[in-house]
């Protein structure tokens, strides 16, 4: 069986030249190449990096899912690819066979919709919040899960096709629940699979400045979206008590229930609730929708 053509999806805002020339190198090392790259520049020209990708600079910083959409939606537009991977520009592919291993993936498991890579730093080690699952102890225990890192992951066309895109107005913050909850409610599965790598420096996401708001408000939408009616008030209960427990800025506390209040007052856009069924999948696979 032909492996599937890898297309690849990049979004920078041009605050990491060096790391993003090391990843555009790593692409070009993989012993099967992709059909096609695009590299999307978020309110950035891209005149000063060079490479054989397709550049797409935008005037406007559209956040991490809207410049990555506009990446998917050209190469869904070509046909070109059948897979398509999407990386950080701060990331790395240390080894030369990962186009090759995502490949033989999908085209192993026709259902297989995203394939999630392992996260790790620049010593090897995987941090407990980089681990797609709540028993994060083992990093290296693959298997079927709910949810995938952003940083890097691999998407089946056919299965954007049916979800649809990111949610772009999510800007920073939950858009992978958000599109996880969708691809496993349309019976798509998740892998996650720790021997595709990704080198990623050791950040925290409250480096954003806005991360406290737009993870309370994203998480609000998330919940009307795509919950049952009965579980938002207790998903929504869970993790207002987590952030409690676990903020321990002042500042960042009345950033979050900034946030959080706005993601009440305002529109969360369509509202699509996942099945009973799919809240039962999920907590089979050990991790319901209220945490």
């Amino acid at each position: 069986m032909p492996l599937p053509r890898i297309g690849v999806v990049i979004v920078t805002m041009g605050t990491r030249p060096r790391e993003l020339e090391a990843l555009l190198a790593s692409v070009e090392r993989q012993d099967v190449p992709a059909a096609r790259v695009v590299l999307v520049g978020n309110a950035t020209p891209l005149t000063e990096v060079t490479t054989h990708a397709t550049k797409i600079p935008l005037e406007e910083n559209l956040g991490c899912p809207g410049g990555r959409n506009v990446g998917l939606e050209l190469l869904l537009e070509s046909g070109e690819t059948d897979v398509v991977i999407e990386l950080d520009d701060d990331g790395l592919l240390i080894a030369d066979d990962v186009f090759r291993t995502v490949g033989r993936l999908f085209a192993d498991d026709p259902r297989l919709g995203i394939v999630g890579f392992r996260v790790a730093d620049e010593h090897g080690h995987t941090e407990r919040r980089w681990v797609p699952r709540l028993r994060a102890g083992d990093p290296m225990r693959r298997g079927p899960v709910t949810a995938f890192l952003g940083g890097g992951h691999a998407f089946s066309m056919p299965m954007l096709r049916q979800t649809g895109l990111w949610a772009g107005e999510f800007f920073f913050g939950h858009e992978e629940s958000d599109l996880a909850w969708r691809a496993l409610d349309a019976g798509w599965k998740i892998l996650y699979e720790p021997a595709l790598v990704l080198q990623h420096p050791k950040t925290s996401p409250a480096r954003h400045a806005a991360h406290y708001r737009f993870t309370a408000r994203n998480r609000v939408w998330l919940a009307r979206r795509r919950l049952p009616a009965p579980l938002i008030p207790v998903y929504l209960g869970v993790w207002i008590l987590l952030t409690l427990v676990r903020t321990r800025s002042l500042a960042g506390l009345k950033a979050w229930w900034a946030g959080f209040f706005e993601g009440v007052r305002t529109s969360c856009g369509p509202r699509k609730p996942m099945r009973w069924r799919t809240v039962w999948r999920m907590t089979r696979l050990g991790r319901p929708p209220i945490l």
